[in-house]
């Protein structure tokens, strides 16, 4: 099977021919350091262990500062002012950094899309190619082509 590209070499098409882009390889090398920290902070700020550990947190420092521990180690007491102070600034932070995500996120989406219309735009070319070099008539196809969307969008419709 390797062989039907004209070498054996481990691909089954050769490598050149091969004009495709992966979306992921190409966000991945545009990534600085910065993006990569954004994306750990609010990967791990959207986990459940995120929840798990502010609760573990937001509880011990109650306990220790409603002297359920010992009031000699209180050093907030009610109404928790620097916890309240502390907590606003991670807010800040984290919606930040997810401002940060989402909008590499919308770069993200804005390549997949001029990926996608390249990919279909190259398929339309070769589909038009092959076509003319086969003589078939392209307006016959075009018309198949809208008695299939219609019947998949009446499809559509029905669910």
């Amino acid at each position: 099977m390797d062989r039907a590209d004209g070498s054996e070499d481990g691909w089954l098409i050769p490598k050149l021919q091969h004009k495709v882009k992966n979306e992921n390889w190409l966000v991945e090398s545009l990534k600085r350091t910065q993006d990569r920290v954004a994306d750990a902070i609010t990967g791990f700020a959207g986990s459940l262990n995120f929840v798990y550990l502010h609760s573990v947190w937001f509880g011990l420092w109650i306990l220790l500062n409603i002297g359920l521990i010992g009031a000699a180690l209180e050093f907030d007491r009610y109404p928790f002012g620097l916890l309240t102070m502390i907590v606003s600034l991670e807010a800040i932070f984290l919606s930040t950094f997810v401002m940060v995500s989402q909008n590499r996120q919308a770069m993200r989406t804005e390549l997949r899309s001029q990926l996608d219309f390249e990919a279909n735009l190259r398929s339309e070319v070769w589909s038009t190619h092959i076509g003319q070099q086969l003589g078939i008539d392209p307006a016959h196809v075009e018309a198949v082509v809208a008695k299939v969307i219609a019947q998949a969008a009446a499809r559509q419709g029905e669910s």
